[in-house]
């Protein structure tokens, strides 16, 4: 009997004890060791073959099961991957996020105190943001403002404000208004009468021009960046220079050659910086400045937000490098309300920005000074427009000295 049972196990797996069962063992061969490992229950139909037997694995019932299993570890594998690879960027996004906007240079005591009720604008439409964006002739040759700055960013009758633009951030964030005030612009600073517009920041430094701006145009300023020269040239040669199209052959004070030619330009920091604060030889002057500098603006955004910068990790790491090294803000500006800033904006390009000046009724010499005399009327609508956070219509319906494709 012993010598029959032994026959008969050997003929039914056709394999040594331990051994694995060659393909086209029977699922009855399960219990015995060595046979062929039975499919899963729920891979295998429970519809019989034929004569009331289970599927077989070379049935078509089962190659189906199989199949079917196999579909799912390849979708389980992709989705695990997929979900890997967005953690990754994600993280890597959100790590450039902290690490940059951590290292933003905070200006201390950026806004005015003890301004009289009567003074102080009404706060921003919900959603909406205002900056007053500075650019200042430090007149030092140590950097003043960024991460890698080495004097102080202000110090009396040391730096004259040079250009100014309120930058105002609809709720929608969908655009980007920015509007120029002239430095020569003849306006009233808190405590020291008329004078021009650039000498607030000469004299009280950041919470005087932001005082002085605020009651000019009634508009709240919610925050303050501030690059200085040696900051400007920097950045521009970070981001490889500009290309920037003069109209038409006008003078060039400071650089070499005597003039700038009609046409194409590719200018580093040092061309750059020349061609924002030339003024001589411009048909309108500081206005025609005011245009250069938004159009320098206008060809470092092109060239920055270009090719995802924003929703590329590694670009977005570079491009937070570059801009944090060169600019300072306000200590209100914490890094989280920062990175909401730079991510509710992603979307928003160089063709969504609309550049302008405000409103200029004419020119004058006051106590020998060549100065701007803006428009109170036109202004008034503007800043209303900005207070109420309503300019795309106010741009849609009104004249104004807006920045074109064609600049002198």
């Amino acid at each position: 009997m012993a010598g029959d049972e032994d026959g008969r196990a050997g003929a039914a797996g056709g394999a040594e004890p331990g051994g694995a069962a060659e393909p086209g063992g029977t699922a009855e061969s399960s219990g015995t060791p060595g046979a062929a490992a039975a499919p899963e229950p729920e891979d295998v139909p429970e519809a019989a073959g034929p004569a009331g037997k289970a599927a077989g694995p070379e049935s078509p019932e089962y190659r189906r099961a199989r199949i079917r299993r196999r579909t799912r570890r390849v979708l389980y594998g992709a989705l695990i991957l997929l979900g890997v690879g967005a953690l990754l960027v994600a993280g890597t996004g959100y790590w450039a996020y902290e690490h940059y906007t951590g290292r933003v240079q905070r200006i201390p005591h950026a806004f005015p105190t003890d301004v009289p009720a009567a003074a102080v604008p009404p706060p921003s439409r919900s959603g909406s943001q205002t900056f007053l964006l500075v650019g200042v002739d430090s007149r030092s040759d140590l950097p003043t403002t960024g991460k890698d700055a080495k004097a102080p960013e202000w110090r009396p009758g040391a730096q004259r404000s040079d250009t100014m633009m309120l930058v105002h951030l609809p709720a929608d964030h969908k655009h980007a208004y920015v509007v120029s005030l002239p430095r020569d612009s003849w306006v009233g600073i808190p405590g020291h009468g008329m004078a021009k517009l650039n000498a607030a920041f000469s004299w009280g430094g950041p919470p005087l021009l932001i005082d002085t701006v605020q009651r000019l145009t009634r508009v709240s300023i919610d925050h303050l960046a501030v690059i200085d020269w040696s900051g400007f040239k920097k950045l521009t040669d970070a981001v490889g220079g500009v290309d920037i199209t003069v109209e038409r052959t006008v003078s060039r004070r400071n650089g070499p050659g005597g003039v700038w030619t009609a046409g194409p330009h590719h200018m580093d920091g040092d061309d750059a910086l020349d061609y924002v604060r030339e003024r001589y030889g411009l048909p309108n002057g500081d206005l025609d400045r005011t245009h250069r500098q938004q159009n320098f603006l206008r060809a470092v955004l092109s060239k920055v937000l270009s090719g995802g910068t924003v929703t590329n990790p590694l670009k977005l790491k570079r491009t937070l490098d570059q801009v944090t090294s060169v600019v300072s803000v306000d200590d209100r500006l914490s890094d989280g309300a920062l990175r909401d800033l730079v991510w509710d904006m992603r979307a928003v390009r160089s063709s969504d920005m609309v550049f302008m000046n405000a409103p200029v009724a004419g020119f004058d010499t006051i106590d020998k000074q060549s100065v701007v005399l803006l428009d109170d009327s036109g202004s008034a609508e503007l800043w209303e427009a900005v207070r109420n956070d309503t300019m795309a219509d106010f741009v849609a319906t009104h004249s104004l000295d807006r920045l074109g494709t064609h600049v002198s």
